[in-house]
């Protein structure tokens, strides 16, 4: 007995239970990449199922040893593989031309971290530099990017401990991700203690280097939430990022900003310091009126107060 599969935006073709969507889609005039012939052996024919998942057939041994490596969610099936069992599939090629092509296949064919879009429940984590403006405006330049690839590194290393995923930077700023890989629990904590180890790690490297070599030691501050958000690659050919997006992204941006406001370095949203077993010891709780929040958010402090070393100059202790 013949069904249909509807390929959205294109037409309704007639499937036989004995055929594969791809068979079917090339019998009925669809011009349905498949670069390996059908065999399994790529991905170029995949389709996201928008109907219809439970009437297909569960997943290949040879599809879902691909899905395990390009971590595809459930509705990305092979079509090559995939046979239909009953009315009321409808599909979306993914692959429809060589732009297509490009940007789900030549661009991150090598990546394992290829995230289609999907929402996710993660930790947001921004952190920003203080006090690196006046550093700036009184060394050269070569200083001050060799200052800036340190810090960077010590950021780098702290969020790499703790199983982070660096999103974004810009300027003396950046933010990372937790959670692509474990619950949301354990990602507030990774989160958590990333902070506080940079904290740690950015005292010693003041007392240690800053202050001796340059007279100067940075603070920083950082923002920490939880939420549902957007996760997917939008790089073309570059260095195929993940992009996070949504508003839980905007609120830790903003608890990022706030530090200097509350006077403290490490600023929590109350619903990511609920989810911690062993939460630091919070210096104060507060509310912050955010843009777009209708009432008052919670936030605890977890950090310092600034030392505020940008406005008043060290004595010079520098190694002669």
């Amino acid at each position: 007995m013949p069904y249909h599969v509807h390929f959205n935006g294109e037409k309704v073709v007639p499937i036989d239970e004995k055929q594969t969507i791809l068979q079917a889609s090339l019998a009925a005039g669809i011009p349905h990449y498949h670069a390996c012939g059908g065999k399994g052996e790529c991905t170029t024919c995949r389709v996201l199922v928008l109907q219809g998942q439970e009437q297909l057939t569960p997943p290949t041994s040879y599809e879902r040893a691909i899905k395990n490596v390009k971590k595809f969610p459930d509705n990305v099936r092979l079509a090559c593989q995939s046979f239909v069992q009953g009315e009321g599939v409808e599909v979306r090629r993914l692959i429809r031309d060589e732009t297509d092509r490009y940007i789900f296949i030549d661009s991150n064919e090598e990546s394992t971290k290829t995230v289609m879009g999907e929402r996710r429940k993660l930790a947001l984590f921004f952190i920003d530099i203080r006090s690196f403006t006046p550093f700036i405006e009184s060394n050269l330049p070569f200083d001050v990017i060799h200052i800036m690839r340190r810090i960077f590194a010590l950021f780098q290393n702290a969020i790499t401990q703790y199983g982070g995923e660096i999103i974004d930077t810009a300027g003396d700023g950046l933010y990372a991700v937790y959670g692509l890989n474990s619950s949301i629990k354990k990602a507030t904590e990774a989160a958590v203690l990333t902070g506080l180890k940079i904290l740690a790690d950015l005292r010693i490297f003041n007392n240690t280097y800053m202050r001796p070599y340059f007279n100067h030691t940075f603070e920083v501050g950082i923002g920490v939430h939880v939420g549902k958000v957007i996760v997917g690659n939008v790089g073309i050919g570059l260095s195929n990022n993940l992009t996070v997006m949504g508003f839980p992204v905007n609120i830790a941006a903003r608890l990022q900003a706030c530090t200097k406001e509350l006077n403290n370095s490490f600023v929590i949203s109350a619903i990511a310091y609920r989810l911690l077993r062993n939460p630091p010891y919070a210096v104060s709780c507060s509310y912050l009126n955010l843009k777009g929040v209708s009432n008052a958010y919670e936030v605890m402090l977890i950090g310092k107060p600034y030392e505020n070393n940008a406005e008043k100059p060290l004595p010079d202790t520098r190694l002669s």
